[in-house]
């Protein structure tokens, strides 16, 4: 079973159901029902493209998924927060079934260069989908003053989405009124100094670059998934590395450094489901690496041939000729003769 999550509602089925099919599964989808014109889209056009006996699509909401928990599956596929991932492997324990859990978490950066080029992709890895993705960096651990820094975000934000990033039509809108009310509450747990600007009617946050956050409060202590970025002094890049490690582990961790020293570093000690070096969201277009989480930000991973693996049995198979029982050697008792022989097969 695939559970699909709302923030990019067909990608996050369709991934997951590309791998089932080469693998040579049965599927039922179930679509999030936040994401209500997806979800009747996948009900009506997978049925006329994949044998509905095969590959069933059941719309509904937390009482669908609910009666879905209680059946015997052979793998339950789900992409969203840890609450509801709690409750899916709790329900899979009874059957002993295996679960691919794709959270998320609190994907940290810690920028060493402060360059424009730094800001451009930072804030493009941010921003897109209106912060709405799960490895989107969530807070950043500045190392030093970071005053040039936050100028240079603001800067990119300006040349990517224009002075009124409430209607660039390459700015997207927070997917619900929960998560939006949500959202705005963070805003009063720091000091804006960029962005800030909200709109109720259509749903949009402006991009926002906050400095002096409550690092007890929400916007701290859970995954933002918005358009709000969170900028932290830390003194060194030890300290740094002793920030993240207090804090459960991440979907995906960055830095942004041309030290190849400090590159090493933080690949031996950062635990999160993937590293990546000065390309932040880059590593969930690369087919050949593998996609998912490690402890509190998930369980399994996929795309490309790991999606094959991840959703496959493997199973060996061995045959050997009872003709001339080739095994009589190993057989009891066990002579001087037979123990050299079995000596030469070990």
């Amino acid at each position: 079973m695939i559970v699909g999550a709302w923030n990019y509602p067909l990608q996050l089925v369709l991934a997951p159901l590309v791998a089932a099919i080469a693998a040579g599964n049965a599927a039922v989808v179930k679509p999030s029902e936040l994401a209500p014109a997806t979800s009747g889209a996948l009900a009506k056009f997978l049925p006329l493209y994949l044998d509905e006996r095969v590959f069933a699509v059941i719309e509904g909401g937390v009482d669908t998924a609910t009666e879905l928990l209680v059946a015997r599956w052979d793998h339950i596929f789900y992409t969203g927060g840890e609450r509801v991932a709690k409750i899916i492997a709790m329900a899979a324990a009874q059957h002993l079934t295996p679960t691919t859990l794709e959270l998320g978490g609190k994907s940290p950066v810690v920028v060493d260069n402060h360059s424009l080029a730094t800001a451009k992709r930072l804030v493009y890895a941010k921003f897109m989908n209106a912060g709405q993705t799960c490895v989107a960096p969530d807070y950043i651990l500045c190392i030093g003053d970071a005053s040039a820094l936050v100028g240079r975000l603001g800067q990119a934000i300006n040349s990517f989405y224009g002075k009124e990033p409430l209607t660039h039509p390459d700015f997207g809108r927070i997917a619900s009124r929960q998560h939006f009310d949500r959202l705005l509450a963070m805003l009063e747990q720091g000091e804006v100094v960029f962005g800030g600007e909200y709109d109720e009617e259509t749903l949009r946050i402006a991009p926002t670059i906050m400095r002096n956050v409550d690092l007890e409060a929400t916007v701290m202590t859970e995954e933002i998934f918005g358009p709000i970025l969170p900028v932290i002094e830390v003194q060194s890049f030890e300290e740094a590395l002793e920030f993240i490690a207090r804090r459960p582990s991440p979907l995906a961790a960055y830095l942004m450094s041309e030290s190849p020293r400090l590159q090493s570093i933080f690949s031996d000690r950062v635990r999160a489901g993937s590293i990546v070096h000065n390309a932040p969201l880059t590593q969930m277009v690369i087919p050949t690496l593998p996609f998912g989480g490690v402890g509190a930000s998930g369980m399994g991973s996929y795309h490309g041939k790991h999606g094959f693996d991840r959703l496959s049995q493997m199973r060996p198979e061995l045959n050997k000729t009872t003709v001339v029982d080739t095994l009589s050697a190993i057989y009891p008792p066990y002579s001087w003769a037979k123990r050299k022989i079995i000596d030469r097969l070990l």
